[in-house]
């Protein structure tokens, strides 16, 4: 059974999708939900040449995480479900390696986060924080992707 349900969010389309299927499984389970936001400079630092990051970049980063957070929050509030919201500040490292210590921090029992499912040269290029948090998660994890009306090879 599932008790503790950490669900990352970033207020993409893809996130709200893991959200919402967070919402169905802490409905089902009773459980609480644990809202995660982690603020990853590292974009930031590889589109200014000088690596510094002004205040207010850093202000509009996290402007958009509480956005994000508050936005999550009303709905989980919506169904009734008891949750939690946090901000963490990713100064370097891997955004996965947050997401996997917030739920060993906060004795999570499942992560559930939205992917994109990318594939290929996309998948290379941008890399995967959900393959990433899947392999080194000490609970199960669950990635919802979004629908698709492609059909993929086998």
């Amino acid at each position: 059974m599932y008790k503790r349900i950490l669900v990352p969010v970033d207020g993409s389309h893809t996130s709200t999708l893991g959200l919402r299927e967070a919402v169905r499984l802490a409905r089902n389970q009773k459980a609480r939900i644990r809202l995660l936001h982690v603020l990853d400079i590292f974009p930031l630092v590889q589109a200014y040449d000088s690596g510094a990051v002004s205040g207010e970049l850093w202000d509009v980063l996290e402007d958009s995480g509480k956005k994000a957070l508050k936005n999550a929050a009303a709905l989980v509030a919506k169904h009734r479900i008891n949750a939690q919201s946090v901000m963490l500040k990713n100064l370097g490292g891997r955004v996965a390696d947050s997401i996997v210590d917030e739920a060993k921090n906060w004795k999570a029992d499942i992560i559930v986060m939205g992917t994109h499912g990318r594939r290929g040269v996309s998948h290379l290029v941008l890399g995967s924080d959900a393959e990433a948090v899947v392999r080194s998660a000490l609970v199960p994890v669950l990635l919802v992707r979004p629908a698709t009306t492609k059909k993929r090879r086998g």
